[in-house]
């Protein structure tokens, strides 16, 4: 696929979709949804890929939506069906919403915040499993100076992630913070250097796709997105059951096959 406002690319079993608007610190447009959309999906179903890295190109993640585009939008468009469109390998429909499908996705979604993370950029940085930043990137919510609301389920995501005050701190106030700050309150996971930024997010990438089994991978992330649905016994019962089917699969059997002959894993997905 051609793409006009993204790059797409595979290395090392690691699929990189870069946010490709630099002159405009790759601020979000239309065209971008669906090049972002159809690349996840692209990475999903590649059996080759086992790891995704979302970032952007030049000194920033993503800035928000684009204002040259945001200030004519139709209000009718938010009442459309587009807003809520299925993933076919989802099985909830939490997950079914128009930039709310990262958490459907079967392999693990790295955030590789590069530089200002911004509105809908925070959205979309939020639905990454991991987000790994660089010490001078700055993160807002923006919404409430911009005269919009909590957008996109930011106002669940957020919460589970940042907990309930530092949330509404962040809703309420739009106010930006630095790298640091959003370490300390668990906003992203690891902060580095912008020099170092690269290397150290690939490197963690590069190890989950030698080193960790992608049929574990999978029904983990699945279980996590589960588990905010479910009661202590029904999680429970679940995972019972999810490690039934574990015993018979094939990386299971390498998982230990590797673990006794000392030697890296050749783990199949299987």
């Amino acid at each position: 696929m051609d793409y006009q406002h993204i790059l797409y690319g595979v290395e090392h079993r690691v699929a990189t979709i870069t946010l490709n608007r630099p002159e405009r610190l790759n601020a979000w447009t239309g065209i971008m949804e669906r090049e972002v959309r159809a690349a996840m999906e692209a990475a999903a179903a590649d059996d080759g890929v086992r790891a995704i890295v979302l970032t952007g190109a030049g000194r920033g993640f993503c800035a928000g939506a684009d204002m040259e585009l945001l200030k004519d939008i139709d209000p009718a468009e938010m009442k459309s069906d587009s807003w809520m469109r299925p993933f076919d390998m989802n099985r909830r429909p939490d997950w079914q919403t128009r930039y709310g499908f990262y958490p459907s996705i079967p392999k693990p979604v790295i955030g590789m915040l590069n530089g200002p993370t911004a509105g809908i950029g925070l959205v979309h940085a939020l639905y990454c499993d991991i987000r790994f930043a660089a010490d001078n990137a700055v993160f807002t919510t923006s919404f409430s100076r911009r005269g919009l609301i909590a957008e996109h389920g930011i106002s669940w995501m957020l919460p589970r992630i940042v907990g309930h005050a530092n949330a509404l701190d962040l809703l309420l106030s739009a106010r930006k913070i630095q790298a640091a700050e959003a370490h300390a309150m668990g906003l992203v996971n690891k902060v580095f250097p912008p020099e170092r930024l690269a290397q150290e997010t690939y490197a963690y990438a590069r190890d989950l796709a030698d080193n960790v089994s992608p049929r574990s991978m999978a029904v983990i992330k699945r279980q996590q997105y589960e588990a905010p649905f479910q009661t202590l016994a029904e999680n429970t019962i679940s995972a019972n059951a999810e490690m039934v089917r574990s015993f018979p699969s094939e990386d299971f059997r390498e998982g230990i096959a590797h673990f006794v002959e000392k030697r890296a894993p050749r783990f199949t997905g299987r």
